[in-house]
């Protein structure tokens, strides 16, 4: 077991709440992705994630060109690392989840805390600046290579994908 932290911003967590993120259990990005998805097949949804994903279709069409390219490469070539979709985003260390509070601050993004959590399941530390725009082409299959064997870019972003059994240790004050 290992511990990592994690800052909170879809809705609070409570002390000794614990998450299961694995093959059955997904994460609010594969939610949206899978709204898209639907929404661009010409399904009719009312609800809040898809009048936010409607409101930039572009946007949201690259994000899930991408998702889907960087979760084919994980299983076929990557498995033993936990999917994007299935996993909790986090950092190794309480001052990088900081940093991440400050940036989703300075985009507008509320933050409720940072969370220290235990994890029982699989770890994996990505440069989140390989991330891409997904373009539905060949390239984004290189580029999720990329991402999955960490190359490393000159000013690394690193982000902790978790998943597996998580639970809430402690709620700390980043301010």
């Amino acid at each position: 077991m290992e511990y990592v932290y994690h800052v909170v911003t879809e809705r609070p967590m409570s002390l000794g709440q614990s998450l299961v993120f694995d093959e059955s259990n997904h994460n609010w990005v594969y939610n949206r992705v899978m709204t898209f998805k639907r929404l661009s097949e010409g399904q009719i949804l009312n609800n809040e994630i898809s009048d936010l994903i409607k409101s930039d279709m572009e946007k949201w069409g690259k994000v899930a060109n991408r998702e889907l390219a960087m979760e084919e490469v994980r299983q076929k070539f990557y498995s033993d690392y936990p999917s994007r979709m299935a996993c909790l985003y986090t950092s190794r260390t309480f001052d990088e989840a900081k940093k991440w509070a400050e940036f989703f601050e300075s985009v507008g993004r509320k933050v409720y805390s940072i969370v220290k959590l235990k994890v029982d399941g699989r770890i994996f530390d990505g440069d989140a600046c390989n991330c891409f725009d997904g373009t539905g082409g060949s390239s984004d299959f290189e580029n999720a290579h990329l991402y999955w064997k960490v190359e490393k870019t000159e000013n690394p972003v690193i982000e902790t994908l978790v998943d597996g059994i998580i639970t809430v240790e402690g709620i700390l004050n980043y301010k």
